[in-house]
This record gives structure tokens, sequence and C-alpha cells, in this order.
């Protein structure tokens, strides 16, 4: 079954705002030498709708030449039109990536049938295991759990990266998954140790981007069940987990990677740097951390 830390990968740009990818392949260098479980390119924390076709492919082709094979690659679709998605999951696959995690079909409103029907299509058409993103904050469509009953027993579905953060919402999932080879991953930091404290496999991790390492060994313990360790490491960093979500995902991650001195580099319009007031707080959270000075790996 799926498990671990996988690092929802930002896309690091130059000042003329063209991809950075000698940046990008000193990012992947950095996660795998962290001993990250896995990489999540191309989501919301990728900029994924402001990357042309050429962008995402070379995006992926980096990230699974630099891997090497040392950490699994689950690409994200981010798209709601149903070709598109079916042409990127099949391109995720020749590329070389283990999985392929499917946003949610957005903006158009689906009924639930629609998302079934959806999800159904893509993981017919797709030559490895998929991944649904339910994100409703970002979608506006929810995959509510009638429909995950249906979606669960599709032999090339093996999990969620679930963007709802309330545990009876997770709970429901993980009790319905119970005994099927389906695994239920969060996509908050700030829920990932109380998740798999109570059954789930893992997270998709914003937070991966500058702490690898942390991520790993506090998905690692909790997965062990020594909860206690993982408990300390969740109350350390949980201040900085919620600060990388300040304002709109990416731009406070990016920043905190530039303080850090790690190619992080500017963001695409429409979204824009951090504020002066939130760049302050998180600098005083990295570097409480140490992580100013030494970069966590």
């Amino acid at each position: 079954m799926l498990t671990g830390a996988y690092t929802l990968l930002i896309t690091p740009f130059g000042p003329d705002l063209r991809l950075d990818e000698e940046g990008l392949r000193l990012l992947v260098r950095t996660q795998v030498e962290g001993g990250i479980h896995g990489l999540a390119p191309l989501g919301v924390s990728g900029e994924s709708p402001a990357l042309n076709g050429a962008e995402i492919r070379r995006v992926v082709e980096i990230c699974v030449e630099e891997a090497a094979g040392r950490c699994r690659i689950a690409p994200d679709t981010c798209s709601c039109n149903l070709d598109v998605t079916i042409e990127r999951a099949r391109l995720y696959a020749d590329l070389g990536s283990d999985y392929v995690v499917v946003f949610a079909p957005y903006l158009v409103k689906p009924t639930q049938a629609g998302v079934v029907d959806f999800y159904r299509r893509v993981a017919d058409a797709c030559p490895v295991p998929i991944l649904l993103h339910n994100v409703p904050e970002r979608a506006a469509v929810a995959i509510e759990p009638k429909s995950y009953a249906q979606l669960i027993e599709h032999p090339n579905i093996v999990g969620t990266k679930e963007g709802v953060k309330e545990l009876d919402h997770l709970a429901r999932l993980l009790h319905m998954s119970r005994g099927k080879d389906f695994a239920v991953l969060t996509g908050k930091d700030a829920t990932a140790y109380p998740l798999i404290a109570f059954g789930g496999q893992g997270v998709f991790t914003v937070a991966g981007n500058i702490v690898p390492g942390v991520m790993r060994e506090l998905t690692e313990l909790a997965l062990k069940g020594e909860l206690a360790k993982a408990a300390e490491i969740h109350d350390a960093y949980y201040e900085l987990f919620e600060a990388l979500r300040l304002e709109t995902n990416p731009m406070a991650v990016k920043e905190a990677l530039t303080l850090m001195g790690l190619p992080g580099g500017p963001l695409r319009p429409p979204l824009t740097r951090l504020s002066a007031t939130n760049s302050g707080l998180l600098k005083r959270l990295l570097d409480e951390r140490g992580l100013l000075r030494h970069p966590a790996l």
C-alpha cells in the first residue's frame, strides 16, 4: 500500500519567470538526500495552472531523472478537461512516474455521478495507479463519501490525497477503506500526525519542501506506532505548518525557500509575493528552528 511523505514540490522560476531547471534539479536532489518517500510536482504548490504543456513535461522529466528511482514520483493532472487529464496521465506514466494524482473536476460543478464517471474513465485509461485529489475549497466540488464508496472498488484507484481537514470525514474514509488496497493520505501538514495516528497512510506535504527529513521522520514514527515521538515533532513544527499556508499556497513556502537560500524564486501572476508582515513572521519561525542557518535535509 502507498505510504509515507510526498512533498508537494514547488516549481522554481528565475527572475524572468522562466522555469529554473537547475533550481528544480537542486530541489529534487535536496529532497532525495532528505530521504523523502515521494515527490508530487505540478499540483497547486507547483503552480500547475501557470505552466504550459512543454514546461509540465519538463518538470516531470527532471523529477524522474534526478530522483533516479530513489523516491516515488506522483505528478498531479490539475485539469477539469477529461481528454487533457487522460493525456497528462499517460504522459506522466510514459515519462516514468509511479502514480498519477488526479485533481477533482473543478469549476464545472458536476454531480457526484459525474465525478465518479470522470475518475473511472481516467483510471481505465491510465497505465499506472491513480490517486484521487479531493480539495473542495479550490475545486468547488467535493468527492462525497458515497462517491468514495464506488471509487475505492476500482482496481486502478489506489488512494486519495485528501484536502478536507475535518477528522470525522477522514475517519469515515478510513472506515470505508478498511481491509482494501486504498490509502488515505492527507494533503495538510497539520493533520498528518493525527490522521496516521488513527489509521491513515501518510501526507502530501507542503512543509516537505523545506524540511523533507522532518516530514519523513514524523511519518515513519507515526506509521510504526511511535506516537509520542511523532507528536513531539508535530508540536514542534505545528506553527510552521500553519504559517506555510499563509495568504495563498505556495506564496509562503516559496518565500521560505528563498529565505533559506534554496531555489524558490518569484511566483507567476496572478500570485504575488508574501506580504512583508507575514514574511517577517515566517522568517522568525524558520530562525527559531535553525532553518536559516542550517537548512534541514
